[in-house]
């Protein structure tokens, strides 16, 4: 079984798990493309080759000239870096303490 996200206007409405073949007879309608559950920021997180940039979630962009899907910006200044994800402007300070970061 794979998943799959209902792409419409280059945005995810569903995601289903099914199997190819089936996706293939058009009983769901058209406009479904594979994504993995185990690709974040380009990466396959089980060792396996990573599929279109992200996990797609409802509500993602599916953007098919770079063949990717990626989140919807949760702060305005927010950036997409070269993995297809959003993070802050100034990178979280890691070290011993707790940081609150406040838009």
């Amino acid at each position: 079984m794979s998943h799959f996200a209902k792409v419409e206007n280059g945005i995810v409405v569903q995601v289903v798990v099914a199997e190819q073949e089936f996706i293939d007879t058009g009983a769901l309608g058209h406009g479904w493309v594979q994504t993995s559950y185990n690709t974040i920021g380009g990466v396959h997180t089980q060792g396996g080759t990573p599929l279109r940039g992200n996990y797609a979630g409802v509500g993602f962009t599916y953007d098919a000239t770079n063949d990717v899907f990626y989140a919807p910006q949760p702060f305005d200044n927010w950036v997409m870096n070269s993995s297809w994800l959003c993070v802050p402007p100034i990178a979280m300070h890691v070290d011993e303490y707790f940081y609150e970061c406040n838009q």
